[in-house]
């Protein structure tokens, strides 16, 4: 199961995540999210755990307790809704460039 763990502090690595849920079960993968320019922690991660029934326990417990002076959220992880919201998505500007935008580079007349 894939877990999603929330609100924890920018001081947590993912070696902290791991261990915080390793006494519940065997812990497949521990991520902490960071920026990708800044490589600060996004204040969020993932665990995997092999079990869902462990997993499930760790949810339990561990949702709202305090870890490093915050209290975190932990659920269990669903895939986003929509396909289109938040994120950086890669897009194509190969056919047409800018919609309904009237100037810019295209409109070369006047200029």
């Amino acid at each position: 199961m894939n877990i999603y763990v929330g609100n924890l502090s920018w001081n947590l690595k993912d070696q902290d995540l791991q261990n915080l849920f390793a006494s519940y079960g065997e812990v497949a993968s521990a991520k902490i999210v960071s920026d990708k320019f800044t490589n600060r922690s996004k204040g969020f991660g993932f665990v995997e755990m092999a079990n869902d029934d462990e997993a499930k326990t760790a949810i339990d417990a561990l949702n709202g307790t305090e870890v490093d002076g915050r209290n975190i959220v932990v659920n269990e992880s669903r895939p986003k809704e929509g396909g289109s919201s938040g994120g950086y998505k890669k897009k194509s500007f190969g056919s047409g460039g800018y919609k309904g935008g009237g100037g810019g580079y295209r409109d070369r007349g006047g200029y």
